[in-house]
């Protein structure tokens, strides 16, 4: 069987809180609170929720941009959350990111062909000034837009176009894995139909792993091989696309998807409202983190907390109803929240 190329295990971040005259820790914000997930060569996974659920955050823990509170993080057998900022240089190549405001993420006193050199110098790619013009215009070239534009400001560009920069500075130092934080979420339609098939060409052509974050259902169900549904800092549910968008089991997945606009106007579908505000990540709810907005909870839920079960090869969630002997009692006692 072949291995992942990304293993993300019980992976954990949580924020000290800090108050008084000498700043003791009195609390603690679970941003992530144990999401494990595997990401395999050539694959795209999407990790999708609310804002506030801690998708982003697990984007920036796998790019080290800080340092995680437990857990490991495993990039094609080597074990990279612990490793000294020398030792990890290496692997920062094989993982870029593209960020969600493409005018922000870019330096705006640096013209484009600067950008995307720098990758190229940082890591030793192009040992002379015709290697580097050739790899910056091959750059261009794969995302889109004409050479002669590497000499222009990134403000002379739109929104699109900054994106697809974006992009081209995350290929240049030809990684394994692109992470996307919610790539395509400030742009027009139009124009983020376009970034999404770039990405899918990019990823056929090329061979890309790409961890999708994003809360638009509507582009993850074009795009992506599986996807991993997060509440409240944790997983309640992953599998394939067609196992998710076709036979979601978690209820607050259900939820999610009764949300996404149906383009045929004579398909009904039943909308699943859910009440009530997420939670506070810094004092989550016991047991089942969900139970507090689930028209579904009975009196186990408030107590237990449910664990990821395999219900198919490939689809697992986190929900006390999928066990029979919990279905059962619901069916019998009838209590919701």
């Amino acid at each position: 069987m072949t291995a992942p190329l990304l293993q993300v295990s019980d992976l954990k971040k949580h924020y000290p809180i800090t108050g008084g005259v000498f700043s003791r820790v009195v609390g603690q914000v679970q941003a992530v609170d144990g999401v494990s997930f595997e990401i395999m060569k050539g694959e795209t996974l999407s990790l999708v929720g609310e804002s506030g659920c801690g998708k982003s955050t697990v984007g920036k823990a796998i790019l080290r941009l800080f340092d995680i509170t437990s857990g490991q993080v495993v990039l094609d057998g080597q074990r990279i959350d612990d490793l000294s900022p020398a030792k990890l240089r290496p692997f920062r190549q094989r993982v870029q990111v593209v960020f969600q405001d493409p005018f922000s993420s870019l330096n705006p006193r640096m013209r484009v062909r600067d950008i995307l050199a720098e990758p190229i110098q940082n890591f030793g790619l192009a040992k002379t000034d015709a290697e580097l013009d050739e790899r910056v215009g091959a750059l261009m070239d794969k995302v889109g837009l004409p050479r002669d534009a590497v000499n222009r400001w990134p403000h002379e560009f739109s929104g699109g176009q900054r994106q697809r920069i974006g992009i081209a500075r995350a290929l240049a130092p030809e990684p394994d894995l692109i992470i996307c934080d919610e790539a395509v979420s400030a742009l027009d339609v139009s124009v983020k139909a376009q970034i999404v098939n770039l990405l899918c060409d990019l990823q056929r052509d090329l061979g890309l792993a790409l961890l999708f974050i994003s809360h638009d259902l509507a582009i993850v169900e074009h795009m992506t091989h599986r996807v991993a549904v997060m509440y409240l800092g944790r997983i309640v549910e992953i599998g394939t696309r067609d196992q998710i968008f076709s036979n979601p089991q978690h209820p607050y997945t259900k939820a999610l998807l009764s949300a996404v606009p149906v383009p045929d106007p004579e398909v009904r579908r039943e909308r699943v409202i859910l009440t009530g505000d997420v939670p506070s990540p810094i004092n989550p709810p016991k047991g089942c983190r969900f139970h507090t907005r689930c028209p579904l909870a009975f009196d186990r839920c408030r107590v237990d907390e449910p664990a990821l079960r395999i219900l198919s090869p490939g689809h697992s969630a986190s929900c006390h109803l999928l066990d029979d002997t919990a279905a059962t009692s619901t069916a019998k006692v009838g209590t919701h929240a």
